[in-house]
């Protein structure tokens, strides 16, 4: 059997703590408010969404997220990028980074990517790309962890699927040059997150903050909070060992 040399960790309700839906309703208030001359916030969040289902359903593999995301809000709202992204790139930049009082980072992500490195795993963030690099970035700061930590952490600049695509799980195998096999995905989402089952990737599901959208339903490997997620990592146990 393959050595599992591999963590991909998912970010949100995983090594962030956070309800992820209470935190993007938050976020989308934000947003609204900091571009509100140029849309009222029903008209933005509407945009925002759409937007964000494009890249969930694109079938258009040669465009990343990024590509996806501007072409149909440009396309919807009317707008010019010269005129609307120079502002939503200083709100990733300037407001983002203070919202992380409606998230509740702890200690636990930093212990448990350290217990991952000192068992000799390759680490990766792989966090729904959604987001900009920026906004991704910022979040692992809340944690006390920053890129540098990983190999690769997904953002939306660079990935061609989101979750649960086996297209996401593969991409991310093929950057880091390693089979599907070698790798265990830790995540929250019994959908997004177990979804690498699929591809052959061994699951933890963390259950502090679980989501579950009720199907499909993927086979789950091990199962624990994330205090218990530190202790099977630094005991070697489970599909640690």
């Amino acid at each position: 059997m393959e050595k599992r040399s591999t963590i991909l960790f998912d970010l949100d309700g995983t090594l962030l703590e956070m309800h992820t839906e209470a935190f993007v309703k938050a976020y989308l208030k934000e947003l609204s408010k900091y571009v509100g001359d140029r849309f009222d916030a029903e008209t933005l969040v509407a945009l925002v969404w759409d937007a964000t289902k494009a890249m969930i359903t694109s079938d258009e593999p040669h465009k990343t997220n990024e590509q996806v995301f501007i072409e149909r809000f440009l396309g919807k709202s009317g707008v010019t990028k010269e005129d609307i992204w120079p502002v939503f790139d200083a709100f990733y930049k300037e407001v983002f980074p203070q919202l992380s009082h409606y998230t509740y980072p702890s200690p636990w992500a930093k212990k448990i990517v350290e217990a991952a490195k000192q068992a000799g795993y390759r680490l990766a963030v792989a966090t729904n790309p959604v987001f900009p690099r920026d906004a991704i970035h910022s979040r692992l700061s809340w944690i006390g962890l920053s890129a540098d930590d990983f190999e690769l952490v997904t953002v939306y600049e660079e990935s061609h699927f989101t979750k649960p695509h086996e297209g996401y799980y593969r991409e991310i195998c093929e950057k880091l040059g390693v089979s599907p096999s070698a790798c265990i995905m830790i995540g929250n989402h019994m959908q997004e997150d177990m979804a690498a089952s699929k591809i052959g990737m061994k699951t933890y599901l963390v259950t502090n903050y679980v989501e579950n959208r009720g199907e499909p339903l993927f086979p789950i490997d091990q199962t624990g909070t994330i205090e218990e997620l530190y202790q099977a990592l630094a005991n070697r146990e489970g599909i640690f060992a």
